[in-house]
């Protein structure tokens, strides 16, 4: 069969851009070359799209090197609305080379510009296919404040916090002092629209809430501040249906805190100690099930078009209550997205085929 051309993004000017980038390494070295013509483009922290190598070993994600798209000078021409669908690079010296028709983008990016509906929106307007979800579910899944109003008004049980604005903080700090004192005293404090727990603190018994609030404003100007709920943190991943079907969940799996403090940067990406990422969970069925129905219910509460992971605390009497709901969540060989759906019988080439794919048919 003929292959489809699709185009790799990742990068970007978010925060992320190197979990981004490291994602693209796997991605690359994954996909179905086979089936699948890749274009890798990347986008630098300066926003700058441009084409990148097919190397899947340029982005490792290794402590000592966090991978970036650097400019190298060429500069992607998407195409106009309505016609051919005929990606261009223009090369430093000026000279403009065709790439070929574009069938599907499979977007990588994480974070702001990437997972909050704004390239959606940009493909929307040129009339480029692409995977994963859509503008409405990225954009309420990424601000968690938009993302805990959906979900509780679907009857979906949020973990308990506080939205804080910089301009409140500002004003009278006095005053949100006393509303986050009233959450207890252990809180986790967290920018409202950044992911891969950039920006996250944990604060006990108030020592280093004021750092922890400028950490959190130094990623966005909303801040939530949410009590600690005692419980295991399992995780689900959710692929959209197919034909009419409902979405689809994976096996649940479960971060194990051995040492760390909570499940930050560290431990989620570079392989530091304290963590161990166990999947499937160690869970008797009734619960899968429970946990499987739930991440369905949460990501059609927010209208899910592609993927997502639904991060769950379970308590000890058995309640769910959901932490977060991340559309583009990490997507390296070792995240837990891809973790759970191998565990699912879903192999990590596969995982991408049926992005694509499902891309496609939307």
């Amino acid at each position: 069969m003929d292959k489809q051309t699709v185009v790799v993004l990742f990068g970007g000017r978010s925060s992320e851009h190197s979990i981004s980038s490291a994602t693209a390494g796997g991605v690359l070295g994954a996909i179905d070359r086979d089936r699948y013509r890749v274009i890798p483009v990347g986008i630098t922290r300066d926003g700058a799209f441009v084409l990148e190598e097919d190397r899947p070993e340029k982005f490792p994600l290794e402590a000592e090197h966090l991978p970036e798209v650097v400019d190298n000078g060429t500069r992607m021409l998407w195409p106009e609305p309505g016609g051919e669908r005929t990606l261009r690079v223009v090369h430093p010296d000026g000279v403009t080379e065709g790439l070929g028709e574009v069938d599907i983008v499979l977007p990588l990016l994480h974070g702001l510009h990437g997972e909050d509906g704004a390239i959606q929106g940009f493909f929307e307007v040129i009339d480029m296919p692409y995977a994963g979800c859509g503008i409405l579910d990225s954009a309420i899944s990424l601000d968690k404040h938009f993302t805990k109003l959906a979900l509780s008004s679907a009857g979906i049980a949020v973990s308990p916090g506080i939205t804080v604005r910089r301009a409140q903080w500002s004003a009278d700090p006095s005053a949100v002092r006393a509303q986050i004192a009233a959450l207890g005293p252990v809180v986790f404090v967290k920018p409202a629209g950044a992911g891969s727990s950039v920006g996250v603190s944990r604060v006990d018994d108030g020592e280093g809430l004021d750092a922890a609030l400028e950490i959190a404003f130094a990623e966005d100007e909303k801040v939530l501040v949410e009590s600690r709920v005692e419980g295991r943190e399992i995780e689900v991943g959710v692929l959209a249906g197919r034909g009419g079907q409902r979405p689809r969940a994976s096996l649940p799996g479960e971060v194990v805190l051995t040492s760390r403090s909570f499940y930050d940067f560290e431990g989620k990406y570079l392989g530091g100690d304290g963590v161990e990422i166990v999947c499937p969970a160690d869970v008797d069925d009734e619960l899968i099930e429970r946990l499987r129905e739930t991440a369905v219910r949460v990501f059609e509460a927010v209208d899910g078009k592609g993927l997502a992971r639904v991060d769950f605390f379970v308590t000890a009497s058995g309640e769910l209550i959901v932490n977060e709901l991340n559309t583009m969540p990490g997507f390296t060989p070792i995240s837990m997205f891809p973790k759970c759906w191998i565990a699912s019988g879903l192999g990590y080439g596969e995982l991408i085929t049926e992005l694509i794919e499902s891309g496609l048919d939307r």
